[in-house]
């Protein structure tokens, strides 16, 4: 996959970095052929760094997913040419992916017309107030529309990309990705921006990344919360608690994203029918498994095999 990174003059080197090591350093051996974009080749981040990029905008027209990561104020119009290679990429097919501020250069391009979208907590008020043609999301992460997706601040752009990784790539390479840039497992969009997480204790945190690990390795299972919970002694809503601190879902987000990757593994593997690969991966039926795709990775089983054996 041949992916576009968009920077500018004034650009954050955090943001750019973001992207960057989703794509490339947190996961070389997938076949992702990432360049960085810019206007004349060559720019000016922040606190006086320069770089040259060696591409220039036009390299990014032959993009399967194109990301502005961010923008440099959001009180400043996205620059003319930006605005038209995102409009440009999106009329071909392409996935373009606006990140923090970058959700900015997507509206400006018409292409959040009628869409949830969302960006930085703090700007959230201006950002519905310019554009209210755009069903602005206040509480999202991140924001994924198929073709087009919009994040929320640093850390939610970081979540978005692996997101995106997900859905190219499947559930492990994310995690294995997040598990490289040493964060927390893929979290799902609708995790709030602004949440106060517990800090548990120290037994009681070591009880639950046990578990947690344990079912993750076989998630065939289908535990309650309260036994979950018996065996951790601790109580339900104390269990509850810790996981989503952990992972940013519920019991059963983890148990889907598990089965997921462990059916993405079988996929990969030697061939299974679609029967086998469902009970081995803890799903009761294939139907739970092609519904736990479509929701994840907005494809069949079968369609996000055919699109790794193309890759």
């Amino acid at each position: 996959m041949r992916i576009a990174i968009i920077a500018y003059d004034g650009i954050s080197p955090f943001m750019l970095s973001t992207p960057l090591a989703v794509f490339d350093e947190a996961c070389p051996a997938h076949d992702h052929n990432v360049i960085v974009c810019a206007h004349g080749g060559r720019i000016s981040a922040k606190h006086a760094l320069g770089m040259t990029t060696g591409h220039n905008l036009q390299d990014a027209q032959t993009a399967d997913l194109i990301i502005l990561p961010g923008w440099r104020n959001a009180d400043e119009p996205v620059l003319t040419a930006i605005v038209e290679v995102l409009g440009a990429a999106h009329a071909r097919g392409a996935i373009v992916a606006g990140l923090c501020l970058g959700a900015y250069g997507l509206a400006e391009a018409g292409l959040l017309n009628g869409r949830r979208a969302t960006t930085h907590w703090a700007r959230i008020g201006d950002f519905g107030t310019r554009y209210p043609k755009v069903q602005t999301d206040p509480t999202a992460i991140f924001v994924d529309e198929g073709q087009i997706l919009t994040s929320a601040g640093n850390a939610a752009a970081l979540d978005c990309c692996l997101h995106l990784l997900a859905r190219f790539s499947g559930m492990s390479a994310a995690n294995s990705a997040a598990r490289y840039l040493v964060v927390a497992p893929h979290r799902s969009g609708g995790q709030p921006q602004l949440t106060k997480r517990p800090v548990p204790a120290a037994g009681a945190e070591t009880k639950v990344a046990e578990i947690l690990n344990a079912l993750w390795a076989d998630p065939t299972g289908n535990p309650s919360l309260d036994e979950l919970a018996a065996r951790c002694g601790v109580s339900r809503r104390t269990l509850t608690r810790h996981i989503r601190a952990r992972t940013g879902g519920n019991l059963s987000d983890l148990l889907r994203h598990a089965r997921i990757a462990r059916a993405q593994d079988a996929l990969l593997g030697a061939a299974q029918g679609i029967d086998r690969i469902a009970a081995h991966s803890g799903f009761p039926d294939p139907q739970s498994m092609r519904a736990a795709f479509r929701q994840e990775l907005g494809m069949t089983p079968t369609q996000w095999r055919a699109r790794q054996r193309l890759g």
